[in-house]
């Protein structure tokens, strides 16, 4: 079987690909690629089919040993990559060969470089998908991020693949400098926020704190006020607190009203505190390319504004398939 060997798994690389979708009745998280954009994109210039696995690293990327031919393609955060010491380009079609070595050197912007490699990691589905979800250990390989000694399997070759030099337009590549804009729908429990503290929150700048990962991201920056009330039966004392809710992918919690979380493809599916509103699926790509002390700010958009963006995305995606496969 062919395989990958792990030398160093970078910071924490997992296996991920279009996520865990139709579980969320029973309490589990669709995880999958965080940047859905760079990782289709990378899947693209292998030539594999859509959601084949590929690996995501955070900050660091990791270093491994191919032992067949292979193309890869490394999307996502500029991180500066190398083969067997010899700087490669990003955004495109790459060609290594057994014994060939891939390393990476920081990050210059973005957080999260993407790996694709032509047949796909090959690791078993669970339930239906092959993400890791590292907070319960499924899915992926053997439930957790890559570690020195693992040995990644492959899935066959596609028959056709992208030429090696094949690469993505630089006007289609996404920017990860500067400010994040996050699209947010207001709702769910925005009525809990004042109308002097729901105009206030997308007018601050918000900072990324430490606390932030492929479950959601702790922001910094504001203080938001409640409408004062007596909290109902079975909500908790914080001014947050709801009668539990279920949580969308992109909602943003405002715990204690000072430090708004907005929840990625690893949070819990429910809880008891208020969500001013949901990060339009697009712009999850934005933030999960965010890195601790960057900054970010939300711009209310309606759900037609949201679907738009969606078609956009899809318009940009196949702008992108018809330049690496012509």
């Amino acid at each position: 079987m062919s395989e990958v060997i792990v030398r160093s798994g970078g910071l924490s690389t997992t296996v991920q690909d279009l996520g865990r979708d139709g579980q969320y009745a029973i309490g589990m998280p669709p995880s999958g690629a965080l940047d859905q954009f760079s990782y289709r994109v990378a899947n693209m210039l292998v030539g594999n089919p859509v959601g084949a696995a590929a690996l995501e690293a955070t900050y660091i990327g990791p270093e491994l040993e191919f032992t067949d031919e292979r193309q890869i393609a490394i999307t996502g955060a500029d991180a500066p990559a190398r083969i067997n010491g010899e700087p490669v380009p990003p955004w495109e079609t790459l060609l290594v060969r057994t014994g060939d070595v891939l390393g990476f050197e920081m990050l210059r912007s973005g957080a999260r470089p993407y790996v694709a490699i032509s047949g796909g990691v090959a690791v078993p589905e669970y339930l239906g998908s092959r993400s890791t979800y590292t907070l319960t250990g499924i899915g992926g390989f053997e439930g957790r991020s890559l570690a020195q000694g693992d040995r990644l399997p492959l899935g066959e070759r596609p028959a056709s693949s992208p030429a090696p030099g094949t690469a993505v337009p630089v006007e289609l590549r996404p920017d990860f400098s500067g400010e994040a804009e996050l699209r947010l729908v207001v709702g769910l429990c925005a009525y809990r926020l004042t109308a002097a503290a729901l105009e206030s929150f997308g007018e601050t700048t918000w900072k990324v704190t430490k606390d932030a990962d492929r479950v959601g991201y702790r922001l910094r920056g504001g203080t938001i006020d409640f409408v004062e009330r007596e909290q109902p039966f079975g909500a908790g004392s914080d001014p947050a607190n709801v009668v539990d809710l279920g949580y969308p992918i992109g909602s943003v919690q405002v715990p204690g009203g000072n430090e708004p979380i907005v929840l990625l493809g690893d949070a819990v599916t429910g809880g008891g505190y208020a969500t001013v509103g949901t990060v339009i699926s697009v712009d999850r790509d934005r933030i999960a390319q965010a890195r601790t002390g960057d900054r970010v700010g939300f711009v209310p958009v309606d759900v037609e504004a949201a679907m738009a963006a969606r078609r956009d995305r899809t318009a940009r995606l196949e702008k992108v398939r018809a330049a690496v496969s012509g």
